[in-house]
């Protein structure tokens, strides 16, 4: 087998193109054949040192990728040999509410990920592909999409009427202005370009905010709702935008966090929800942090079928 590892941290000239003997699956494994994989913003943090977790040299990179089950190891009943599968962002995080323990291990970071010929995985960390999803589709979806999906139906679902505020063009953005507009939602999103804006807009969004013309941007969505506020907030910038967002929201409304939000680095803006670890939160009027789930990892095949709107596994 082939695969990349990263053999220092720093940049990307610290990952080596490698060969090895295949992986086989153990008990309870599944062997899949890498068709396609995806980068996400994490992958450069934990290619440049960062980001949450522990990370370790040699390690294959990225987490999100799709393919076909090549091999299956004892007691596997889940799929069969040719099944197209994804595997999930948390191997651990089988179903329930999160835990300490299920953050521990990442792929991509220090368990081997996807950048590779092949790649094993707990049967449960896996799920099933529709068929009209190709391998590179599935492959964007197991990090940003299952969160930007969460972030909006996880505490309370987006339905039509609502008013949806996203920020910025990253991954999870993306997906939240698209996912909001399926639910029947507005979207009023910011990003820094004209070029950004009109692809937002063609994506869903009915408003975009350039945030370096508008800093005051909490400002400009009361503007934009007639004083009203927005239901739900995508929060994905620095402790700094959570006050902001804050104003923005309407009564009633929440805010998920997402990724950098989370981390006061290189920020000096210290923010009480910040002040204690966590990994995936929302806030609403009552200020509650709390990580979620989907129920059951039984639940997680349907979640990808078409027309099934259900939760699914966060990132």
């Amino acid at each position: 087998m082939e695969a990349y590892r990263i053999d220092r941290f720093g940049s990307v000239d610290g990952i080596v193109l490698r060969s090895s003997e295949d992986p086989r699956p153990g008990p309870k494994e599944v062997l899949m054949r890498v068709r396609a994989s995806s980068l996400n913003y994490r992958d450069l943090m934990v290619l440049k040192g960062g980001g949450r977790g522990p990370t370790k040299i040699g390690v294959v990179p990225l987490s999100d990728g799709a393919g076909e089950v090549a091999a299956i190891g004892e007691g596997v009943t889940r799929v069969k040999i040719g099944d197209r599968i994804a595997g999930c962002f948390h191997p651990r995080w089988f179903g329930g509410p999160i835990k300490p323990d299920y953050l521990t291990d990442r792929l991509g970071a220090n368990l081997d990920g996807v950048l590779a010929e092949y790649a094993v995985f707990n049967e449960e960390a896996v799920v099933l592909l529709p068929s009209h999803l190709s391998f590179e589709e599935a492959a964007t979806l197991p990090c940003a999409a299952v969160t930007a999906w969460v972030a909006l139906t996880g505490h309370r679902r987006v339905t039509a009427g609502d008013t949806v505020f996203t920020q910025g063009s990253g991954g999870v953005a993306v997906f939240a202005v698209q996912f909001a507009r399926l639910l029947g939602a507005r979207v009023i999103a910011t990003t820094s370009t004209a070029e950004k804006a009109e692809r937002l807009k063609a994506l869903g969004a009915s408003d975009v905010i350039n945030y370096t013309e508008t800093p005051d941007w909490d400002a400009k969505v009361r503007e934009l709702t007639d004083g009203r506020g927005v239901d739900c907030i995508v929060e994905i910038g620095r402790p700094g935008t959570i006050a902001m967002s804050l104003k923005a929201l309407a009564v009633g409304g929440r805010v998920s966090l997402i990724g950098a939000s989370l981390s006061s680095s290189g920020d000096r803006a210290r923010s009480p929800i910040v002040d204690r670890p966590r990994h995936y939160a929302w806030v609403d009027l009552r200020r509650e942090p709390r990580g979620f789930r989907g129920d059951e990892p039984g639940h997680r095949a349907a979640s990808l079928a078409p027309g099934y709107r259900s939760d699914v596994p966060v990132r």
